[in-house]
């Protein structure tokens, strides 16, 4: 474990555990308390990005927060990194780590892959919330928001990450003062893991894969209540997608003002309250 993701840790109430999933080594961090609730991060990123809203959200649930594969410190698996693979590796994760079916929340290409499970394999998870999620429609990201990803994953650095995390987020400043002494730590492990070129491998693979649009009649196969938590600024994936996924498939939306592609990040009160209002909406009968 690197120091700066060993003190990002041990602020929270969660811990580590390893597991094989699918042939693939890797590590989950798991706390809290009540029903299980599966959290999958974006790409090129780690378990602890959703690091703004863990502590609130273990005091509601029991947490399940790998990082995908590839990804943070979870390996590879021997073979291609493929749908296959990758849709099977979160069933395992559900089976292996979780007591009963699991809310799954997925952010970018983690909404992409919890839908393609959760029509894949039917009543698996209790429900779905897809946040700023890839597979909607093609994966057209405004060209500076290209550019700057580009630029990072080129050449990792501070000054690379900054600028890119100027387009994911609204408003990265806030962001900074709310993480506190956790930014720096945050930071220097994004990038430390952008330079890796398995990351860099394993993110090209998933975006290349779950990027591709899910036909709408597949979408309808969904068995479980979905709802849809969307970055009102998101430069990636517009939000124009999300209403127009709500009007055909009748999923709630919930946008959130004054947010990039990760609302957890931008405004982690309103991701939360928006969580919740989600969770609320599927225990209605």
């Amino acid at each position: 474990m690197t120091d700066d993701r060993a003190r990002l840790l041990a602020e929270l109430p969660l811990t580590e555990r390893r597991l094989d999933l699918a042939g693939v080594p890797t590590v989950v961090l798991e706390g809290g308390s009540g029903p299980p609730m599966v959290l999958l991060h974006g790409p090129g990123e780690f378990g602890l990005t959703w690091l703004p809203v863990l502590e609130e959200l273990a005091r509601t649930h029991r947490l399940v927060v790998p990082d995908l594969p590839g990804h943070g410190a979870s390996g590879l698996p021997d073979g291609d990194l493929d749908t296959d693979v990758m849709l099977r590796w979160l069933d395992e994760l559900i089976v292996q780590a979780c007591t009963a079916p699991p809310v799954v929340v997925g952010r970018v290409v983690g909404g992409a892959i919890a839908a393609r499970h959760a029509i894949q394999h039917p009543g698996r998870s209790a429900g779905l919330v897809l946040v700023d999620t890839l597979g909607l429609v093609p994966f057209a990201p405004t060209p500076r928001f290209m550019l700057a990803m580009q630029r990072f994953l080129a050449q990792p650095t501070e000054q690379t990450y900054e600028r890119f995390m100027a387009l994911c987020a609204f408003d990265v400043d806030g962001a900074r003062q709310r993480l506190g002494n956790r930014w720096e730590p945050f930071a220097r492990y994004a990038v430390d893991l952008a330079a890796r070129p398995g990351v860099q491998a394993a993110m090209g693979a998933v975006i290349r894969q779950f990027s591709l649009p899910i036909p709408p009649e597949f979408l309808d196969r969904i068995d479980v209540p979905t709802t849809l938590i969307w970055g009102r600024d998101d430069l990636a994936i517009p939000v124009a997608v999300a209403e127009a996924a709500a009007a055909r498939h009748g999923w709630p939306l919930h946008v959130i003002p004054d947010a990039g592609d990760d609302p957890a990040l931008d405004q982690p009160d309103a991701f939360l309250q928006a969580l919740h209002r989600a969770l609320d909406l599927e225990k209605t009968p």
